[in-house]
């Protein structure tokens, strides 16, 4: 009977539970990009896991413990009657204290908002980005020579990266070392890059990734006709890529060539933290710009289409008829010869026609030369003409704050009109806040529109939704304190809270509600469902913190966004648990007290009802 009689007591505080972390759950399901492919199967899993677990404590849990606990008290073992001794001391110390809070409002409104501006504070100064860095077992050495390099002037070099680098293979913490050059695998004859691939030994039996990669940027820094940077490729992304990949267009070539020299000067005056900064926009290859003397062209009679006819032809090639043979059509192709295309001297042996004489003209005394560089290739970006800057992140340095810098030194050095972009790991984390932002504050309301529909009121909801606050500044709390970021595992970790927080306000509200229903005082029954509750909530809370010390404690591959997850399920349920106790019986003592339970608002509405009929009579 007692075990059918604390199902009967809980089951609407199970239900209800259940559906509001289903509900939190859900939307993840529906996020997109890699967030979604990462999450989606984690959130349906959890949705599925509480709601047979929801099954099995309405149904099993009740049945095995009318047959395996103990009927009398005084059967109980010394350590559980120790138990029950100890948590009536806490409860009972828990009830005078939230008398004491009863009495003065004012102060606990203090501490709500206190903990309100608290979280904002932490969240302000707690720094962002798109995923925590993790030791992935391998990384990379990326090897840029001078443009125009020969493979012989990068065989040079990486036969000495190779051989500096034989030390940590003899050590045991590189396993496997590939060294090639030229890096791409490409068609274009590109010999002034390389690469060298690391594979790590077991995480127990080196040191970390980051540490080797620091010690390798060191040593290799005193190359003088290469530039080397270690890059760890990170679990999202399928290229090889800095972390900051920041876009600026919007100009002309030469314009942002202009920018990014302001740019790069501003960095180097105050840099907080970039390292192996480069850019795709460099102006190595040689070029000679041909320019025409439209005046003498025009007193000698010669039309600028015969000058670039002519050199179209007698350094490039051009397509003139085509023949018929056999059936078959052939093109016919004017050009030059090759050996009279090696120098610019050559020019002088070209003529052109004038159109009025018709005399040959020495093309050399109508055009003159002028020795320009310019990149190898000319990039765009959504269509715009872009360059694009990447570095690399110091220890320290979160990837928000790196864009922010470089937000705020284009918004200051450079005109209003150009245009910011971003790229790889930069463009995701510009895009992933907002879909997991929007994911939150879709939970937020769907749980309380979910609660609202079980209440039957919109007062009781919003109670119990002030748990979920007080759950946030605790995680936020905990990753301040453990040098830990906001990033797309912490915010999921967030989401999480929302239910999780959830859960302590409806086991108060709820049996506050059912102490109304069977005709106890307002006051009476809201200290009995706090008496009552207590133990429940405190030992849900233990339980679930409990579950997070092995994300914790873990280490090895991942361990990185593990220990960030079981950061914000710790100190978010840990701080949910201790404030709530108070926050949330207070906030029912003076929002609750002329709402109505809904068995009394549904007898209230009968008796209406009744006496309407009784004087139509």
């Amino acid at each position: 009977m007692a075990a059918f009689r604390g199902a009967r007591q809980v089951a609407f505080a199970v239900i209800s539970t259940t559906v509001v972390l289903v509900s939190v759950f859900t939307p993840i399901a529906f996020l997109g990009g890699d967030i979604g492919r990462l999450f989606s199967e984690f959130a349906l899993t959890m949705a599925a896991a509480v709601t047979f677990s929801s099954l099995v404590a309405l149904s099993l849990s009740p049945m095995l413990a009318s047959q395996i606990l103990p009927s009398n008290h005084s059967d109980r073992v010394s350590f559980s009657r120790g138990v029950d001794w100890l948590f009536g001391r806490i409860r009972d110390f828990y009830i005078k204290t939230l008398r004491g809070a009863m009495r003065h409002v004012w102060l606990m409104g203090l501490l709500f908002g206190g903990i309100l501006g608290g979280a904002y504070w932490l969240f302000e100064r707690i720094p962002d980005e798109y995923a925590p860095k993790e030791d992935r077992g391998a990384f990379y050495l990326i090897v840029n020579g001078p443009e125009g390099a020969s493979y012989d002037y990068m065989k040079d070099y990486m036969d000495e990266i190779e051989q500096r680098m034989m030390s940590y293979v003899e050590s045991g913490e590189i396993t496997r070392l590939l060294v090639r050059a030229p890096r791409t695998f490409s068609n274009f004859a590109i010999f002034n890059g390389g690469i060298v691939i690391n594979v790590l030994n077991d995480w127990e039996s080196r040191r970390s990734a980051w540490v080797i990669m620091d010690e390798l940027r060191k040593q290799l820094s005193d190359l003088p006709g290469v530039k080397v940077f270690p890059v760890m490729r990170q679990g999202f992304g399928r290229r090889i890529q800095k972390p900051i990949q920041f876009v600026i267009g919007g100009g002309t070539y030469q314009e942002l060539a202009e920018w990014r020299d302001i740019l790069l000067e501003k960095i180097n005056e105050d840099n907080p933290g970039l390292q192996g900064i480069n850019w795709d926009y460099k102006e190595t290859k040689p070029q000679l710009k041909v320019v025409i003397d439209y005046d003498r062209a025009a007193q000698l009679g010669v039309t600028v289409e015969g000058i670039g006819r002519t050199l179209e032809t007698m350094f490039g090639s051009r397509r003139v008829t085509t023949y018929i043979e056999e059936g078959e059509e052939y093109d016919v192709i004017l050009e030059g010869e090759r050996s009279d295309q090696q120098t610019p001297a050559d020019l002088s042996h070209l003529y052109v026609r004038s159109d009025t004489n018709g005399q040959l003209i020495q093309l050399s005394n109508l055009v003159s030369l002028q020795e320009v560089a310019d990149s190898i290739k000319l990039n765009r970006y959504n269509r715009v003409r872009a360059i694009t800057i990447e570095a690399n992140l110091k220890d320290g340095l979160a990837l928000g704050a790196a864009l922010g810098y470089l937000e705020g030194l284009v918004r200051e050095h450079l005109p209003a009109h150009v245009i910011i972009d971003y790229k790889g790991q930069s463009r995701d984390y510009k895009t992933a806040g907002g879909s997991v932002l929007f994911v939150l504050l879709l939970g937020v309301v769907v749980v309380y529109l979910v609660l609202a529909a079980q209440f039957e009121s919109w007062v009781h909801p919003f109670i119990i939704m002030l748990t979920v606050p007080l759950a946030m500044a605790g995680a936020l709390l905990g990753l301040y304190l453990t040098d830990q970021t906001l990033n797309i595992y912490s915010q999921i970790g967030l989401i999480m809270l929302v239910g999780l927080a959830a859960k302590n306000g409806i086991l108060i509200v709820e049996f506050a509600n059912q102490l109304r229903d069977a005709g106890r005082e307002f006051d009476e029954a809201l200290m009995e469902a706090a008496h009552v509750r207590f133990r429940p909530i405190v030992m849900t809370g233990i339980t679930t913190a409990a579950g997070s010390l092995p994300l914790l404690l873990s280490s090895g591959a991942g361990s990185e966004t593990r220990t960030v997850i079981g950061t914000v399920i710790l100190a978010g349920v840990i701080a949910a648990t201790l404030f709530t106790l108070y926050i949330v019986p207070v906030a029912y003592h003076l929002l609750a007290r002329y709402t109505g339970s809904p068995k009394q608002l549904t007898q209230q509405l009968e008796r209406e009802l009744l006496e309407q009929e009784n004087r139509g009579r």
